[in-house]
């Protein structure tokens, strides 16, 4: 390991130095907070000793230095003023660990071990990162990129208020429904921020219970819950200075909404578990599928979080209300799965164009996206036809599945389960994933389980 002591004892830098280069460690060593700061700015090195009293200067305000500018750096803190009281204040200042002086040679190993365990943890941290960037690179690699030009004027007009806010640091909520494309919106609006170049990092309401959401959220100190075994950070503390998007945040439990508020309102929050408040500068960027007004009025969402979110505010269509850019949605698919699988398909014939416009397209984009990279495997000709694609929904009746017999109609005779079944048999047929399926449903998987169970839909 590289090691800097930071000590105006010439005896403690000789003799700490020595012991740590026994090891086979490197080791420089220097006087005052000058000197450090050149080292740190010229060299990388995993850990740094810095002695609490260091001649004239506090060695907390150089802690807070170092960190200030080196985030990611470790820094032990010894001395030989030792008291409950400057532990904490060290800790609270971000010190890595904290050695009483004089200290034994175990000691300093421990010391020494702990930080090879953390610096290791980090390389894994930032491996994983890597891979997820990998990752969403090749899904943008597998998915065309979305056209925010529209011919539909509302539609137009919904995204001219969306991306002239998107420069300001107002929260914005997006509504609609499933698949309309919100999530891929939402990072549009990061990418158009003076915040780009800052994280954009995403939490998805329903997937988690209460407890492990919050924790997800805000983080949590060791101890706080059964299986809390060390402090973690969360979202906020990923997303700081750039943007927080809260997926389906009409599913977020009224537990933690007052939580939330609190971020909006004053900027801050507090781990779980922990009393300590802590400052954060995040854009917050929210998307549902849900009547959130309705919500409100049903005591299921607090008022004044919702119009903390709702400063700007826009809806987008589902693909059945913007018909003069189903076509054009169609024929960027087609164009990118048939470059991908290396076929020539030209088009759409007459009969299958009829198909597409006919169809409700309840999935909507989503919906649409694995209709046509079905179509375009299965094509036999240069054409997409009416065959290729699925069978326009039954403006009559709710097909019950891929037999081709109907299912209970809308407004009959049926009971309530009966036409939950025949939906859900449907949505299940084309919807790419179970968790597609169950966010389309409104619903968490747990509960799509449950449910598939009960009809026999496994």
């Amino acid at each position: 390991m590289d090691l800097l002591i930071i000590d105006d004892e010439a005896t403690i830098r000789k003799t700490t130095t020595l012991a740590l280069e026994q090891g086979g460690h490197y080791v420089e060593s220097v006087a005052d907070s000058e000197s450090a700061m050149l080292r740190l700015k010229e060299e990388s090195f995993d850990l740094v000793f810095l002695d609490l009293r260091l001649g004239d200067e506090d060695g907390l305000e150089i802690l807070t230095q170092i960190l200030k500018k080196y985030p990611r750096q470790l820094v032990t803190i010894f001395t030989a003023h030792a008291s409950v009281e400057t532990a904490v204040k060290a800790t609270q200042a971000g010190a890595f660990d904290y050695l009483e002086k004089p200290f034994t040679p175990d000691q300093l190993r421990g010391i020494l071990a702990k930080a090879k365990r953390a610096l290791a943890t980090e390389g894994e941290v930032v491996k994983l990162q890597e891979t997820v960037r990998e990752l969403q690179t090749e899904a943008s690699q597998n998915n065309p990129p979305l056209d925010f030009s529209s011919q539909d004027k509302r539609t137009a007009a919904e995204f001219d208020t969306l991306f002239r806010a998107a420069a300001s640091p107002a929260s914005v909520l997006i509504l609609g429904e499933s698949g309309t494309g919100k999530s891929v919106i939402a990072r549009e609006v990061h990418h158009r921020s003076h915040l780009r170049e800052k994280p954009f990092v995403t939490v998805s309401c329903p997937s988690l219970s209460r407890e492990l959401l919050e924790s997800t959220l805000f983080g949590h100190v060791k101890g706080s819950f059964t299986g809390a075994v060390k402090d973690v950070w969360g979202k906020v503390h990923a997303a700081e200075g750039g943007t927080l998007f809260l997926d389906e945040i009409g599913e977020l439990p009224m537990e933690i909404q007052p939580k939330l508020l609190r971020l909006l309102q004053e900027r801050e929050y507090e781990r779980v578990g922990e009393n300590k408040t802590r400052p954060a500068n995040v854009r917050v960027i929210a998307a549902t599928n849900r009547d959130l007004a309705a919500q409100v009025a049903a005591g299921e969402f607090r008022e004044d979080l919702y119009y903390r979110l709702n400063v700007i505010s826009v809806t987008v269509p589902g693909l059945r209300h913007r018909p003069s850019d189903l076509q054009r949605f169609a024929e960027s698919y087609l164009l990118h799965f048939s470059n991908q699988i290396g076929r020539k398909i030209r088009g759409f014939n007459d009969e299958a164009t009829q198909v597409l416009m006919r169809h409700a397209w309840p999935g909507n984009l989503r919906e649409l996206r694995n209709a046509i990279e079905r179509a375009t495997i299965l094509a036999r000709g240069e054409y997409i036809e009416a065959t290729d694609l699925p069978k326009p929904a039954d403006t009559e009746a709710l097909t019950a599945g891929s037999n081709g017999q109907k299912g209970p109609s809308v407004g009959g005779e049926y009971r309530i389960e009966e036409l939950e079944e025949a939906h859900m048999r449907r949505v299940l047929e084309w919807a790419p994933s179970l968790q597609d399926a169950a966010a389309i449903l409104g619903i968490d998987k747990a509960t799509l389980y449950r449910k598939r169970k009960r009809f026999g839909l496994t």
